[in-house]
């Protein structure tokens, strides 16, 4: 932890404290770590970060450590099992959306560089003085969103995308006063 100042959106939580951290932002290149968050961001969709954050453990359990070979051969039963446990959030959408994402992953011989692709491979260094400055999309999210969907993604759209750009890295996006945008630049 730090003295230094962080950026607003932690808040007082200690698992977003520590999620801001140590791991927001960070520049991740493992493909399967990736598509980990590609997932969990898309659960994201209409709910709150720190929601899915305290389910990851959860997330990670019940889906097999998101291997994405074997959620691609997830059936009926697995769809059942997914719906009937309370440590995720229990959508349908989003459950399917996860094993068509594992499916579509597997179609990727580089997952990894195709995700860095959109930033030409290296952290976009922005500076944003306030989380009002900060975009919910970009012309590279859109672009990214629009690929992935083209092969097959879904819980994929441009702000989904964007918010996947911040947590892995390929845009550093912690406002310039928060003692992380330095030490990520």
């Amino acid at each position: 932890m730090t003295d230094g100042r962080r950026c607003d959106w932690a808040g007082d939580d200690p698992l977003y404290i520590a999620y801001h951290d140590r791991e927001w932002g960070v520049p991740m290149r493992d493909p399967h770590r990736l598509f980990e968050l590609l997932c969990l961001e898309g659960a994201q969709a209409g709910l709150a970060w720190i929601t899915i954050l305290r389910k990851r453990e959860a997330y990670r359990a019940a889906f097999d450590g998101f291997d994405p070979v074997r959620m691609a051969a997830y059936g009926d039963s697995d769809r059942d099992r997914l719906m009937a446990d309370a440590g995720i959030v229990r959508n349908r959408s989003k459950i399917d959306a996860f094993i068509g994402n594992a499916r579509a992953f597997l179609e990727v011989p580089d997952f990894s560089g195709l995700a860095w692709s959109f930033v030409d491979g290296e952290t976009i260094q922005n500076r944003w003085r306030t989380l009002d400055d900060v975009p919910p999309q970009t012309d590279r999210s859109v672009a990214m969103s629009h690929r992935l969907r083209e092969i097959g993604f879904r819980f994929v759209g441009p702000t989904i995308c964007y918010a996947f750009m911040q947590s892995a890295g390929l845009v550093n996006d912690h406002v310039t006063d928060c003692f992380r945008h330095a030490e990520l630049a």
